[in-house]
């Protein structure tokens, strides 16, 4: 009995692929900021009675609002220098740190212990233990750069009923209710869209980089209440880019929780240091 006879299809089995052993893989996350305790190395505790006085009163003033208390703050410019430079050294430097464009223009950066941030500017040097520093909220919406009524311009598609939804949310605000999130990454939009409600929202006086598992930049418009809030992975891929109406957002607030283990934290470090 005679059958059809078929040849082996080319380009498969063994040895049919070139032996190429390198991979073009995509990079991993890496890189991702976790608490680690630090404690200084002090010889010699004489002299630093000043600093360690002041940074038990901050663990003090942490549970304090911890439990709902006001903003507390400390001033370290009656300070010497080795009793300055243990306070650095202890409070070291956290996720977040923020730039408020005021006069003086003021720099702030969390410690390592959340609630707890070191404010710097001309003639300002403290510690100030809160929930966000009251600065960065008080004059968040001043404009650096006011909001500009422009018309519609080239590319402008969706952008005007956001900037309607974005205005009403802002001018019936009120702090009792739920954050209102416009989420951009789930919206159609074009570049023309997001420029002109950069220009018709203007820009506040803070800016917020906030450092974890990749990075979340939070920059207040001049519109009240009115947040540009940004996250990017560790590759500083834009993954979500939203609209915030809220007082200050949550990524830049240290919840109580947080500060009453800041305040045990400290003491633990205190302790060692004595």
């Amino acid at each position: 009995m005679v059958t059809n006879f078929h040849m082996p299809p080319v380009g498969y089995g063994p040895g049919s692929q070139p032996e190429d052993d390198s991979f073009d893989y995509m990079s991993m996350p890496q890189d991702m900021r976790t608490f680690t305790a630090h404690f200084p190395e002090v010889d010699d505790v004489s002299g630093l009675g000043a600093a360690l006085g002041l940074m038990a009163e901050v663990a003090n003033a942490a549970d304090r609002v911890a439990r709902g208390g006001a903003p507390e703050r400390f001033d370290l410019s009656t300070l010497d220098a080795a009793n300055r430079g243990l306070i650095a050294e202890t409070m070291g430097e956290g996720e977040v740190a923020m730039k408020i464009r005021s006069v003086p223009a003021i720099r702030v950066q969390e410690s390592v212990f959340a609630g707890i941030w070191g404010l710097g500017a001309a003639g300002m040097d403290v510690i100030e233990v809160a929930q966000a520093p009251a600065q960065a909220k008080a004059r968040a919406f001043e404009p650096v750069r006011p909001a500009t009524p422009d018309g519609a311009g080239m590319g402008v598609v969706n952008a005007p009923p956001l900037l309607v939804e974005l205005l009403d949310k802002s001018g019936n605000y009120r702090a009792s209710r739920n954050v209102h999130v416009v989420n951009l990454t789930l919206l159609p939009h074009t570049e023309g869209d997001l420029a002109w409600l950069d220009k018709r929202l203007g820009l506040g006086s803070t800016d917020i980089l906030s450092r974890g598992y990749g990075n979340c930049r939070v920059t207040a418009t001049a519109t009240p209440h009115v947040w540009r809030v940004q996250f990017f992975n560790s590759m500083d891929t834009l993954i979500l880019d939203t609209f915030e109406v809220t007082d200050m957002p949550e990524v830049a607030i240290a919840a109580g929780e947080d500060l009453a283990d800041s305040a045990a934290r400290l003491r633990d470090v205190l302790e060692a240091i004595r």
